[in-house]
């Protein structure tokens, strides 16, 4: 056992109920903070890419959505838009599982779980978007169709193909997301299926719901999609979790508490990407 950790002992107060009660508002404002976070750097570069390339379109709080004709497109300008936002969310995600497992797994606090659900989202960004992109033909389905030109036949593939690392990512990730808590009552091995449904079900189900709310009239099927794609990454994890006996945490772990700081940061995130992205802003 690392200094840094210690076995759980008896917890008393909050009550356990609470302490669960807890757990799950807090995942869930961690989960729609860092969405938020990912979606903005995946929107801001498509924007960027899309200023550099001259092209018209408009940009509301759900989709980017280009006003030009079939033959303004090039090949180069297809592959290049689409694709720069996957990539880039995923150079996020796989930096924030560094910054988590090199430094911060160790400390107590809440920042930790926001560096995985960065990283989740990241990942999700990529793998599950090109699966969930699939279905729609549409988004980051256009890079491996234009890039191979090998017919969809391709590109069912490596979507499933994509589907299935993002499987393994979040088989992987059940050991780097039980160190990511710190409570000893929700950490406890006998309360795993508890703390499995409050700090990964929930956040992700009620997380996604907020943020479809959020969005709406805007809300598009390539959003609701990509956020159910979550599910490839959060079902591995759980099944994990609940295979996992592990249940150390931090010495002098913080006293379980809503992190209102989060939750606030969540709630004028949402406020201002509507705010901002409604009516929809043009450009090009």
């Amino acid at each position: 056992m690392s200094a840094e950790t210690t076995p759980l002992t008896t917890d008393t107060a909050p009550s356990e109920k609470n302490k669960f009660l807890i757990a799950a508002v807090n995942g869930t404002a961690v989960y729609v903070v860092t969405y938020y976070f990912i979606s903005a750097l995946h929107q801001f570069a498509k924007i960027a890419l899309s200023h550099r390339f001259s092209l018209r379109g408009s940009w509301d709080p759900s989709k980017i959505v280009y006003t030009m004709a079939d033959g303004e497109w090039w090949r180069l300008a297809i592959i290049a838009i689409n694709g720069i936002g996957p990539v880039v969310c995923l150079l996020a995600g796989f930096a924030a599982f560094q910054w988590y497992w090199r430094r911060a797994r160790a400390k107590r606090g809440v920042f930790k779980l926001v560096l995985i659900w960065a990283a989740f989202h990241g990942f999700n960004a990529f793998f599950g978007a090109l699966l969930a992109d699939t279905f729609t033909q549409s988004g980051f389905w256009y890079v491996p169709s234009w890039v191979f030109e090998l017919g969809n036949v391709v590109n069912v593939l490596l979507a499933l193909v994509a589907g299935i690392i993002q499987l393994a990512l979040g088989y992987f990730a059940a050991i780097p997301f039980l160190q990511a808590h710190d409570s000893k009552t929700v950490m406890r091995y006998q309360h795993r299926q508890r703390m499995v449904l409050s700090t990964l079900i929930i956040p992700w189900a009620v997380g996604s719901v907020l943020i479809m709310l959020a969005k709406l009239p805007y809300i598009n099927i390539q959003e609701v999609l990509r956020l159910v794609m979550m599910g490839l990454l959060v079902t591995p994890t759980a099944l994990g979790c609940m295979n996992e006996l592990f249940e150390s945490t931090v010495r002098k772990p913080q006293p379980t508490d809503f992190t209102w700081g989060y939750i606030v940061l969540g709630i004028l995130m949402a406020a201002s990407w509507y705010m901002f992205l409604s009516p929809p802003v043009h450009f090009g």
